[in-house]
C-alpha cells in the first residue's frame, strides 16, 4: 500500500528507549561492583592467607599472635630472605611456614644464617625437599594423621603443655641432645635439636596448634605459645614466589645472602593495579560480561515480519483499536498511524465512487473520483488522502477528523 510504504519511522526500539530501559539494570551492576570493592577495601586488613598472623580467617594465626602481644612478644611479618635472615638474632625467633617453597639456594642461605644467629627456628610441617638442607642430618618419616597426642619426652614446652593436635609429618635424627615429641607410631612430629651456636631448631609436622579455630583446644595454645614466646621477638616468614631470591642463580653468578648480585642496583618495576588482582577474579569477569553481551544480544534481538492469523478467541474490533493505538503513540509512529487511518478511508469510500479494488490506492484513479463526487474545490484532498505524516498529535487528531468527515460527505453525496 501506498501510505505504509512511505512511512519512515520504525517499530524497533530507539536509543533512548534502550537507554531507558537498561539503565536501571546498569545502575544495579555499578551499585554491585562498588560495593564489592568497598568490601573488599574495608576486609583487606583482616584476610590474608594461611598461616598469617595477621588473618582472623579459620586458617589464620591472628590470635597467636595476640597472646604473644599480651606477653610481651612483638611480631613482625616479613616475606622476603634478606628480612628474614637480617633480622635472626639471640633474641629472636623465626617462623618459617612454609620451608618446602624455599629453593635450594634460599633454604642454603637461610640454614647459614639461622645456624650463626644463636636464637631459635622454627618451621612448619618441612617435608624431604627442604629438611635435608635446613635441619642436617634429620630424616623424614611417612606423614600420619593429625590427631590428639601425648608429649611422651622430657621437653618443658611439651610437658607443660600436655596432650596437643599433632601429626603430619614424622621425623628421626641422631643428634645428641635432640628432643623427639608427641610420637606417632614410634617417630616424632615435633622434633627440637640444638644449633652450633646456642640456638634451637623445632620442626613441628603439622600446623593445626597455631590456626585460629584450633588454638584453644586442648594443650594447643600453651604449646604454641612456648616455641613461640621464648624470645622477645617473633619473625613469621612467609615465603614469596615474589621475593627476588626465589629465581635460581645461574652457574657462575655469585649468591649472596638469598640476592642475585648479577644487575643490582637496577629498579624494579611496579606492580601495576590489574598485577594486583587474582587471576580467578579476572576469569570472573570475562565470564560475566560475556554472559552481559549474550542477555543483550537476547534481548535486543529483531522480531521478523508481522504474520497474520486466526486469532484464538474473539476480540472487540474497539479494544484492538485501542490497544494498536496505544502502540502507536507509544513508540511515536505517527506516521504509520497516519498512513493506516488514510489507507482505511481509501479502502472505504473507493467502492462508493467506482474505482476498482486494484486503484483504490493510486492517485491518479482516485482523486478525480473524490473530485466528480465532490465538487467542492476548497478541500485538498491530494494532501488529505496522500499527504505527509502529521507533525504532532494534535494535527494527527485533525487529519482523522478531517478523514470522517470526507467519508461521511461521499456516503450522503
Amino acid at each position: 500500500m501506498t501510505g505504509l510504504a512511505g512511512s519512515t519511522t520504525s517499530m524497533s526500539p530507539s536509543t533512548r528507549q534502550v537507554w531507558n530501559r537498561v539503565r536501571g539494570l546498569l545502575l544495579a551492576l555499578a551499585l554491585i561492583v562498588v560495593a564489592g570493592i568497598a568490601m573488599a577495601a574495608l576486609r583487606s586488613d583482616d584476610h590474608h592467607g594461611r598461616l598469617d598472623p595477621r588473618s582472623v580467617d579459620r586458617y589464620g594465626s591472628r590470635a597467636v599472635a595476640e597472646l604473644l602481644k599480651d606477653r610481651g612478644v612483638s611480631t613482625r611479618v616479613v616475606t622476603t630472605l634478606e628480612d628474614a635472615t637480617g633480622a635472626a638474632g639471640p633474641g629472636t625467633t623465626v617462623l618459617v611456614t612454609a620451608p618446602d617453597l624455599l629453593t635450594d639456594a634460599q633454604q642454603q642461605d637461610f640454614q647459614s644464617a639461622a645456624a650463626s644467629s644463636g636464637g631459635r627456628t622454627v618451621l612448619i610441617a618441612p617435608g624431604p625437599a627442604s629438611v635435608g638442607t635446613l635441619v642436617p642430618g634429620v630424616d623424614v618419616g611417612f606423614p600420619t594423621k593429625v590427631s590428639l597426642r601425648g608429649p611422651q619426652c622430657d621437653l618443658h614446652a611439651a610437658v607443660t603443655a600436655g596432650t596437643a593436635e599433632l601429626g603430619g609429618e614424622r621425623y628421626s635424627t641422631d643428634a645428641p641432645g635432640a628432643d623427639g615429641c608427641y610420637p606417632a607410631d614410634g617417630l616424632p612430629s615435633m622434633l627440637r635439636i640444638d644449633g652450633p651456636a646456642g640456638g634451637d631448631t623445632v620442626l613441628l609436622g603439622s600446623p593445626d596448634i597455631l590456626y585460629n579455630d584450633r588454638l584453644d583446644k586442648h594443650g594447643n595454645a600453651s604449646l604454641a605459645l612456648q616455641l613461640l614466646g621464648s624470645r622477645p621477638e617473633l619473625v613469621w616468614y612467609i615465603p614469596s614466589l615474589d621475593d627476588p631470591s626465589a629465581a635460581e642463580p645461574a652457574d657462575g653468578e655469585r649468591h649472596d645472602g638469598g640476592r642475585d648480585t648479577e644487575g643490582e642496583g637496577e629498579g624494579e618495576a611496579e606492580d601495576t593495579f590489574f598485577d594486583l588482582i587474582p587471576g580467578g577474579w579476572l576469569w570472573g569477569t570475562l565470564q560475566l560480561a560475556v554472559a552481559a553481551v549474550l542477555a543483550a544480544v537476547w534481548r535486543a534481538r529483531r522480531l521478523g515480519p508481522l504474520v497474520a492469523e486466526r486469532l484464538p478467541v474473539a476480540i472487540r474490533a474497539s479494544e484492538a483499536t485501542e490497544g494498536r493505538a496505544r502502540l502507536y503513540r507509544k513508540v511515536n509512529a505517527r506516521d504509520r498511524a497516519a498512513a493506516s487511518l488514510r489507507a482505511a478511508t481509501r479502502t472505504r469510500i473507493a467502492p462508493r465512487l467506482g474505482v476498482s479494488s486494484a486503484e483504490t490506492h493510486s492517485p491518479e484513479a482516485l482523486l478525480p473520483a473524490v473530485s466528480a463526487h465532490l465538487p467542492d474545490g476548497a478541500r485538498d484532498t491530494r494532501e488529505l488522502l496522500f499527504g505527509a505524516p502529521p507533525a504532532d498529535d494534535a494535527a494527527l487528531v485533525r487529519l482523522a477528523d478531517q478523514l470522517d468527515a470526507l467519508e461521511r460527505e461521499v456516503r450522503t453525496s
